[in-house]
This record gives structure tokens, sequence and C-alpha cells, in this order.
């Protein structure tokens, strides 16, 4: 048994949580992934897998084999990477996370421009709006918004987005513009229903000011909730990054409210897994979305228009 070929095939098929569909992304057969496993399984004497006509399912075993599975391959990896680095190519798959529309609107077109750049290099990016462990999901770079809790992180902080309050020119003309957090009591707010309670929360010097806001719709994604308001149906909250474009677009599309309640900036930061030595194509994925980053900080968390 090739061992090796057998943890790789063991990853695949947690990841994909299917044996068919872990054969696809090997481009093998699913006999083939079938007898590898139950040989890596053997020479283990253990099951890592509890499998039904239906499902198959890490076991206790399987979990914990896993983890260290991911580290044998990356280990591997890095083996191949410095001898690779010896050129002057990048090359080889680099795994990149990041929150789902931030990623979709500004991480994905600077790892598009560095496939483009880096021809021989290949990428999967990952996109979700959850913590990811980048160790355990085999993760080499990671883009993440706020205060960062895992100490094994190594990060560099390339920007800052702020919570701002929008709405329309039109909406503004009809129904007043609010002075104070307050004032939203009296106007139509949007509401997510992701959200445990409809609050939206303010600072008045160093007070923190909570408002129960409502409204009469509630969305489960940022996008059309940013439409409804440039439309002139109601007041939102949203990260900078996804209004920035229409604040400064002419004639305005949104304008923003309350800036000197706001609460203070979050930060965004590219991290890598502190414990690892990193392969060119990883550091070169690093330096893009360093660079590219900073780059934009400006619409993350922009000077505001005022109210004309």
């Amino acid at each position: 048994m090739d061992k090796l070929k057998a943890i790789e095939t063991f990853i695949a098929i947690a990841d994909e949580g299917s044996l068919t569909r872990a054969a696809a992304a090997l481009s093998t057969s699913t006999p083939t992934v079938t007898r590898m496993l139950a040989a890596l399984e053997s020479s283990l004497r253990v099951r890592l897998f509890t499998r039904t006509t239906r499902r198959i399912v890490l076991t206790d075993e399987g979990r914990a084999y896993l983890e260290r599975a991911r580290h044998v391959v990356a280990a591997v990896d890095i083996a191949d990477a410095a001898v690779a680095d010896r050129g002057d190519d990048v090359a080889g798959r680099v795994v990149v996370t990041a929150p789902v529309l931030f990623g979709q609107l500004v991480v994905a077109p600077i790892v598009m421009a560095f496939l483009k750049k880096n021809p021989r290099a290949s990428a999967q990016l990952l996109l979700f709006d959850r913590m990811v462990n980048m160790v355990e999901e085999g993760v080499d770079v990671g883009v993440r918004i706020g205060a960062l809790n895992d100490s094994t992180l190594v990060a560099s902080m390339v920007g800052r987005v702020r919570r701002v309050v929008v709405a329309s020119p039109a909406y503004l003309k009809k129904h007043g513009t609010p002075q104070t957090p307050r004032d939203l009591l009296q106007h139509n707010c949007f509401g997510f229903s992701a959200s445990p309670v409809p609050w939206w929360t303010f600072q008045e010097g160093k007070r923190v000011v909570p408002v129960p806001v409502s409204g009469n719709i509630d969305f489960s994604h940022a996008a059309p909730a940013v439409d409804a308001c440039v439309a002139g149906a109601g007041i939102g909250m949203f990260v900078s990054y996804q209004v920035g474009p229409l604040l400064f677009a002419r004639p305005q599309r949104l304008v923003v409210l309350l800036e000197k309640f706001e609460v203070p900036p979050r930060p965004i930061s590219v991290v890598v897994p502190g414990n690892r030595l990193l392969p060119r194509r990883t550091r070169a994925m690093l330096d893009a979305l360093k660079a590219g980053l900073t780059a934009l900080k400006s619409p993350f968390a922009p000077p505001s228009p005022r109210v004309s």
C-alpha cells in the first residue's frame, strides 16, 4: 500500500463526504478509493468511517486521524515546495478563505489577478461566514474581519471596515433625516433574519447605545437589502464595503447617517497559521492579498459624504 496515497484518499473522502465524489476529485474509480480506504483501516486496525447505504461519517478515531493526516500532507507539500522554490515560477495550489460577500466583491478579483500573473499556480477559494480552523481544514491563507481570537495565527492588518447606516436621498426627502439613533424608532429599518434580535448598536462618547429598530421586511442576505435602500424603501445598516461604491456614485445613490454615533471600525487582516513554514506559492499569495487589500483600503472605511 502507498501510505501517502492512502492518506490523501482518506482526506478526500472526509472532505467530499462520499466515496464516489472522492473518486471524482482524485480522478480515479470508486472501487480504487474503496480498496485504498480498506487497506488504510486495516493497517491502522481502526474504523475511520461509519458507512451506511446513504452516508459516510467519520468515527471518533477518524476525526482524530484527519487532523494529523492533514499535517502529514502539508509537510510533504512544504518539502516539495522547498525544491520547487529554487525556480523562478510560482507553482502549486493555494487554499484561501474569506467571508462570503467580502470574498466575492474583493478577494476573488485579487486571487484571479494572482493566477493570471502566475499561470503555473492554482487556487481554491473557500467563502464562509463562519470561523474556519485553518489547520484542520487545510487552508493556507485567510482574510478575517474583526478581532482575532486565535493566538496561533500570524496576522497582518490591511485595512478597516465600518458599520454604517444608510438611506437613499429619495427616502430622506420623503421621511426626513434621523439626527440621533433614537430617531430610527420612527423609520422603516431593514433587519436580517440571521440576527437574533433587531438591535442596532451605536456609541455616544464611551456609552454604548442599543436601539430596537423595526421594519416591514427582514433579509437573509445583504445584497437585496442594499437594493431596497437604493430604491428608497427604508434604512439599512451595512458593512462599509457592501455600500462603498454607492456612497460616491454620481448621482449619489446612498447617504451615510448618524456617522458621529458609529461604533469603532473593525480591522481586516490577512492571516496564515503560525506553525507552518510557508512555501513559495503561499508567500506569493499572501503578498498579493496584502498588497491588493491595502490598495483598496479607502472603499472599506471611506470618509462619508454628507447629506446635501
